[in-house]
């Protein structure tokens, strides 16, 4: 069976390309160096600038025991003032409902547990907020006369 001139054709590129990745692997081996791991570390000196060579432990300017390693922690704040809103929906059989804050308009769930005595819908409220399992939660609701 004869091989066609196309068939040799291809056969042709694939060994060259095959002989130029051999070569540049070869030229790669031959340039490369070591390729140790002690090759490819890098230091920082003293004045945080990356560097070959180990820097000077004489020339060091801070302590390991100065560097924190975290994000501070956030300090206490007061208080936040309670946000006035109104009842826009109640089911006093299930009990819970949303208070829908004056200025924002957002809708916060509350639960009955957490208003005083009787509530129903329309009634004007003060309330603070607490982050719930599925958002904000209005806490600590008091109905405002």
């Amino acid at each position: 069976m004869a091989i066609s001139s196309n068939k040799r054709e291809l056969q042709k590129k694939k060994e060259e390309k095959r002989q130029e990745k051999q070569k540049r692997k070869e030229e790669r081996k031959a340039n490369g160096g070591s390729g140790s791991f002690e090759d490819m570390i890098a230091y920082v000196d003293e004045n945080g600038v990356i560097v070959s060579t180990p820097p000077d432990p004489v020339k060091k300017k801070y302590e390991a025991k100065d560097i924190v390693i975290s994000t501070p922690k956030k300090e206490e704040t007061e208080e936040a003032a309670a946000l006035e809103g109104y009842v826009e929906y109640f089911n006093p059989d299930k009990g819970y409902g949303f208070i829908k804050h004056n200025i924002t308009m957002y809708k916060y769930f509350f639960h009955i547990s957490n208003v005083p005595g009787t509530i129903k819908e329309g009634n004007k409220v003060t309330f603070e907020l607490e982050r719930g399992q599925k958002g904000m939660n209005a806490v600590k609701v008091t109905i405002i006369n």
